[in-house]
This record gives C-alpha cells, sequence and structure tokens, in this order.
C-alpha cells in the first residue's frame, strides 16, 4: 500500500491494526480512504504472520459513515448522471466487508468513537466488536434518504432481531455502547480511560491464541449465518442506486450540508 493517507496499517508482533486516519472528518469513508481501506484489508487476510486485525479509528470517531461532502465529480456516474453507487459499493465496499468475514483469522473492531452508516457496517462486519463508553452507533441512512447498505441489513438483524433492526433502520437514532450491549449487537463496552488497554490486551489474547481454531469457527458461523451474504450485498447495491436518484436524497444531503431538518416529500 504506497504513500497511505487516509488508512495507517500497523504492526505489532503477529498483531495488526488498521487505523482510519482522517479525524478531521470523523473518518468519513471518501474513496481514498474505501481504496486504501480496501488495500489494507486485503493485506493483512494475505498475510500468514498476522494472526490477529485490529480495527479502530484515529481521534475521536470510529467512522462517522460516508462524506457527503466529498460528493464531487470524481465519483463514477451513471448515464444518467447520477453517482454510480452500485460501482462503488461492489467494486469498493463489498470487498472490504467480505474479505473481513472471510479472513481465516480474528478481526476485532475497537470502536473508540461515532460508529455511523457505513462506519457501523463496518464495525459490525468483524468477529468481536469493543466499544468506548462514549460512543454510539447509528445506522443514519434513513437521515438523508437511503437505506442501510455494506452489510448492515444483514448484520444489524443477525446480531439484535427483525424488531430492534427495523427501529434502527427507520428510526436512525443513536443507540448508546451500553443499549448496543444490553441488545447484542456489540459484545464489549469498557470505561473511555481504560479503553486503549483493553483493547491490546484481547488483541494480544486473539494473536496468541489458536488461529486455526479461530479460523474454523468462523468457516462454521459464516456458514449457518451468512451464506446469503453475496445476495444480500447485491440487493443493498441495487436498492441504493434506487435511493440516490430519489428527491428525498437530493434534500437529505442538502440539509445535511446546510446542517438543518431535511423536509422529505416522499419521492
Amino acid at each position: 500500500m504506497a504513500d497511505p493517507q487516509s488508512v495507517n496499517l500497523h504492526r505489532d508482533g503477529a498483531a495488526a491494526t488498521i487505523e482510519l486516519n482522517r479525524p478531521d472528518a470523523l473518518n468519513a469513508w471518501n474513496g481514498a480512504l474505501g481504496d486504501e481501506l480496501l488495500d489494507a484489508v486485503r493485506s493483512v487476510a494475505e498475510d500468514d504472520d498476522v494472526r490477529a486485525v485490529v480495527i479502530t479509528g484515529a481521534g475521536r470517531a470510529f467512522s462517522s459513515g460516508a462524506d457527503l461532502r466529498d460528493l464531487s465529480g470524481r465519483e463514477a456516474r451513471t448515464p444518467d448522471g447520477d453517482i454510480d453507487v452500485r460501482r462503488v459499493l461492489n467494486e469498493r465496499y463489498h470487498p472490504i466487508i467480505t474479505t473481513i468475514r472471510t479472513m481465516p483469522k480474528p478481526v476485532l473492531a475497537a470502536v473508540n468513537g461515532p460508529a455511523v452508516g457505513i462506519g457501523l457496517s463496518l464495525a459490525l462486519a468483524a468477529d468481536l466488536v469493543i466499544a468506548a463508553e462514549s460512543a454510539y452507533l447509528m445506522l443514519g441512512f434513513v437521515n438523508i434518504g437511503l437505506v442501510p447498505d455494506g452489510g448492515s441489513s444483514l448484520f444489524v438483524p443477525t446480531r439484535v432481531g427483525l424488531a430492534r433492526a427495523t427501529e434502527m433502520a427507520m428510526l436512525g437514532e443513536r443507540v448508546t455502547a451500553a443499549q448496543a450491549l444490553a441488545w447484542g449487537l456489540i459484545n464489549r463496552v469498557v470505561s473511555d480511560a481504560a479503553f486503549a488497554g483493553e483493547v491490546a490486551a484481547l488483541r494480544d489474547r486473539l494473536a496468541d491464541g489458536p488461529t486455526r481454531s479461530y479460523a474454523g469457527t468462523k468457516r462454521q458461523l459464516n456458514h449457518w449465518l451468512y451464506t446469503r451474504m453475496d445476495e444480500q450485498l447485491a440487493l443493498e447495491a441495487d436498492i441504493q442506486q434506487e435511493m440516490v436518484t430519489s428527491g428525498d436524497f437530493a434534500e437529505g444531503v442538502a440539509a445535511f450540508i446546510e446542517k438543518r431538518q431535511a423536509a422529505f416529500g416522499g419521492a
């Protein structure tokens, strides 16, 4: 991975840490971050010397989701001039998610702050999720007229069931770390002061553990829970492409940029 700027990759013995590194933008995803994250995830997946992986964010956020201020002409466009979100999801985001789920080693998401939208999808793709007490999680797609993507329409209901998944997806409200733990959305919550130490301890435990056993467990769980993952990701991309052509999405983005309440028209 040449000259990364948006993603840092650190090695500590048999463990690797992938750090989203756009702290001034709360680690929001733009094209560069997506490309570098895909490179980093593939790199650690293919490295037999890496026995455990941590994914976290620099600064005060895990990831605030897609960077809505980066909707420039740099992204691919459809013949109608709309953002080709289907292509972005299929070529950049989905390989990140599927590589995390299928790499034969444990992946720990260390949620140090807000995990929103695709940022939440990234966290929930991991095998274990530990969160700082002040962190929160949110399926914020609905707030800009979109639908869950990045696998969250699969990972959220798998973890918390239909009722809570529907609530998160349709209401788009913050879920505190404590509530996420109670719901079974994440595995552990620790105080902000103890967070770094707890992450390091769990990272080292996984890196020193029976790697092939972890890999076998992932294969079992993926077979039971996620055999239709590729199909679901494709459906997410298709429906999201419909959403980006809507008036509600245009209004949602405008309201976000202008820092006001969106006035959705239902079209």
